[in-house]
């Protein structure tokens, strides 16, 4: 009777510790993607910049910023509805629909 509760203690504390592993490397990919994700957009960023530069001939004007802007965020709409209508196709759920879905 003991060696079975010693066991079965054994088995819940090896599967606590998967699950703990688990957890652990979900969250270091959660945070390396967002973490890599930042540099890429900072990379992109400039690039952007400075190609509004080269073609608008523009330095930091308003109408430059603005060009940027809206650039951008064309962009930003463009890569997240394209990333929704994949989602959707393949059944998954988005962080935001499931955020608010609380």
């Amino acid at each position: 009777m003991l060696s079975q509760l010693m066991a079965n203690h054994l088995k819940s504390l090896r599967t606590a510790s998967l699950e703990n592993a688990r957890v652990f490397v979900q969250t270091m990919i959660t945070l390396a993607s967002a973490s890599l994700g930042l540099v890429a957009a900072l990379a992109w960023n400039e690039a952007i910049k400075a190609t509004i530069k080269a073609v608008f001939k523009t330095e930091d004007s308003l109408a430059g910023l603005y060009t940027y802007a809206i650039l951008t965020t064309v962009l930003s709409i463009g890569v997240l509805t394209a990333l929704a209508k994949l989602a959707a196709k393949i059944g998954a759920q988005t962080a935001i629909n499931r955020e608010a879905e609380g």
